[in-house]
């Protein structure tokens, strides 16, 4: 069995128009959310091997709160790939990724974008009623959402569709309200 972490990266700021979007940094609540999650994921108790990251700026700041609040030791000890495929990427180009996974890296979390993360779970967790939390994802899969997936392979090379049970599912709004969606946005 393996273990995906996915980690949407949290609120970016779309004040400056001159940015290109692979430059947006995040926004006030984005900082917020990045860290409050950080802290989450290091309480859920995941040791991560690895961290497959877009190296979009936005990304990129969300990783370095959330390990500053604690998740993975601080972003010294973090072992990241900087991936730029991951930056808008599709589901079937993020599963070609997890395929080139080194062993024996049991746990591996994804930072990135959507819609490429809600697809990927999508495609990976059967749509069969059995999930609750893949019905809460099809409502919507928000900024700095961090969710957890059991995948029945014993490779990352064996990746398909349909191999993974949905087994967490945390959006920054059920930590802190205040993060929650704000209709002026």
């Amino acid at each position: 069995m393996k273990i995906l972490g996915l980690l949407r990266h949290a609120k970016s700021d779309w004040n400056d128009a001159r940015l290109r979007d692979f430059d947006r940094p995040l926004n006030e609540r984005g900082r917020k959310g990045a860290a409050l999650m950080g802290q989450h994921i290091h309480t859920f108790g995941v040791h991560w091997d690895k961290v497959l990251a877009s190296p979009a700026v936005r990304s990129a700041e969300t990783i370095e709160l959330a390990a500053a609040a604690g998740f993975a030791g601080g972003a010294d000890s973090l072992p990241i790939n900087w991936d730029r495929r991951i930056y808008l990427a599709s589901s079937a180009t993020l599963i070609d990724l997890l395929a080139e996974v080194e062993e024996p890296d049991a746990a591996v979390l994804m930072v990135g974008h959507n819609p490429g993360l809600e697809d990927l779970i999508f495609d990976l967790v059967p749509d069969d009623g059995s999930s609750p939390l893949r019905d809460v994802v099809e409502a919507k899969f928000p900024t700095a959402t961090f969710a957890v997936m059991e995948l029945n392979i014993d490779h990352w090379r064996e990746i398909t569709e349909r191999c993974a049970r949905l087994t967490h599912l945390m959006r920054p709004r059920d930590l802190d309200p205040a993060l929650g969606p704000d209709l002026n946005d």
